[in-house]
């Protein structure tokens, strides 16, 4: 494939990934500190895998820029600064991070053997969920003053078993994508 086309390709791709993030940030199930239950960090997650760290990283600043300016992409059909700058603003900010590190470690096992290739995946998955979780504490407890403990029951706590699921998951789904993608030649 030519420049022309793969640079066509990924911006297509980038808005794909970046629509998908808002569609499942309105998959949300409210939680009683606040902090809602939504699949967008899973496709977060997946634009990374699929994309690659630079594009998939692209596609999630563009997902936390229409935010930014007030288009309804985060959950609860919600956008504008004050979502940044409340209580989960440190789970947004912090999502480029794992779409980054998931990014690089799909990119570091390629054309490796597959146990090195599902290492790093699996250690990019790992990376990005704690780094997410831990900087969405801290901003939590700094815009709430709850203290850390609380802080973590009602920030972290609640996500530990998803961030775990989302990981296998993401692993295996982007996987299969990026195969797909590649045998239909859309991979360099």
């Amino acid at each position: 494939m030519d420049k022309q086309k793969q640079s066509v390709l990924n911006i297509c791709l980038i808005a794909l990934f970046t629509a998908i993030m808002v569609v499942c940030a309105q998959i949300a199930i409210p939680l009683p500190g606040g902090v809602p239950f939504t699949l967008q960090t899973w496709a977060i997650a997946l634009a990374g895998v699929v994309l690659g760290p630079k594009h998939g990283t692209i596609a999630t600043l563009l997902y936390i820029a229409l935010g930014a300016v007030g288009a309804p992409v985060f959950a609860g059909w919600s956008g504008g600064l004050a979502v940044i700058v409340g209580r989960t603003g440190g789970f947004i900010l912090s999502f480029p991070l794992i779409s980054l590190l998931a990014g690089l470690g799909a990119h570091m096992g390629r054309n490796r053997s597959k146990l090195i290739a599902w290492v790093t995946l699996s250690a990019g998955l790992i990376l990005g969920t704690a780094i997410n979780l831990f900087i969405g504490m801290v901003y939590f407890d700094f815009v709430m003053r709850v203290g850390w403990p609380t802080a973590f029951a009602w920030s972290v706590a609640p996500f530990l078993l998803s961030s775990v699921l989302r990981i296998v998951f993401v692993a295996g789904l982007g996987k299969s994508i990026n195969f797909a993608l590649g045998k239909a030649g859309l991979r360099r």
